[in-house]
């Protein structure tokens, strides 16, 4: 009998994922398929660099006319006043909405149910949540402000659920043997280890309905985007560019502010 090794067999370092390139070659196909029916060509790509060029040029130089000014100050104040507003009311509605969805604290119904409602209220882009409250309760800043609360709510809240549970059930555990009642654990264990972060979640989400305030007003929701579309349907695109560096400068400060505060607490 011979003394021979037996061969081990051979093992590729980098075995083929064929689930992998089976996927990308369906979503390659579907790309292709979905470019096709969509009327996506490159001639109206190219065509469009050539009207965004005389779109463009038309806009330069910005209209600093006083009149124009005045329109710009009134509605970068209103924009300002219902991102504060949202954001606000929105962190007052989400913090109970989280502690209710935060499975390690709450009882299953209600967190599953809260988990549902979160889920609702994400499930909509502002834009479209806007225009059914200027449906409801008409044009102006209080449809914009509704519609950024139920933004703020879907958001913050789903984060603060998360963050719950994910911290360290020890403390908890301490102040419930205490025979402390529920209010005081949530003061004594669960707040101080969120509340940085509720407090970076906070300062994003003023950020984020800096910028979305001028999309809700687009459809009727007050502030700056009333103005912006007022003037797109008045083709007075110098001014519209005045308003878009309004904006870009009121988003960058916006910033600014969220990373400074966010910083501040960690």
């Amino acid at each position: 009998m011979s003394d021979a090794p037996i061969p081990s067999p051979v093992r590729r370092a980098f075995p083929p994922n064929w689930p992998a390139r089976i996927g990308l070659i369906v979503l390659a196909a579907y790309v292709v398929y979905a470019s096709t029916i969509l009327d996506i060509t490159w001639k109206r790509f190219l065509e469009g660099f050539e009207h965004g060029g005389r779109f463009l040029s038309r806009m330069f130089p910005p209209n600093f006319a006083h009149d124009k000014l005045v329109l710009l100050y009134h509605g970068m104040v209103e924009s300002m006043q219902i991102a504060v507003l949202a954001t606000v009311f929105g962190i007052a509605l989400s913090v109970p909405l989280g502690f209710a969805a935060a499975r390690n604290l709450s009882p299953a119904p209600l967190a599953w149910t809260s988990r549902g409602l979160v889920a609702l209220l994400r499930s909509f882009h502002p834009v479209i949540v806007a225009i059914l409250f200027v449906k409801a309760v008409g044009f102006g800043a209080l449809a914009g402000i509704l519609a950024l609360i139920v933004a703020s709510m879907g958001f913050i809240s789903k984060l603060i659920a998360e963050a719950i549970e994910e911290m360290s059930m020890k403390q908890v555990e301490a102040v419930r043997a205490t025979g402390a009642s529920f209010l005081s654990v949530v003061t004594m264990a669960v707040l101080p280890q969120v509340m940085p972060r509720l407090i970076g979640f906070s300062a994003y989400q003023l950020d984020s309905n800096l910028r979305n305030s001028a999309l809700v007003g687009l459809v009727g929701g007050g502030g700056i985007g009333a103005t912006l579309f007022t003037a797109f349907q008045r083709f007075d695109y110098d001014f519209v560019l005045t308003i878009v560096l309004a904006i870009i400068a009121i988003v960058m400060i916006g910033e600014i502010i969220s990373g400074w505060t966010r910083r501040l607490f960690q």
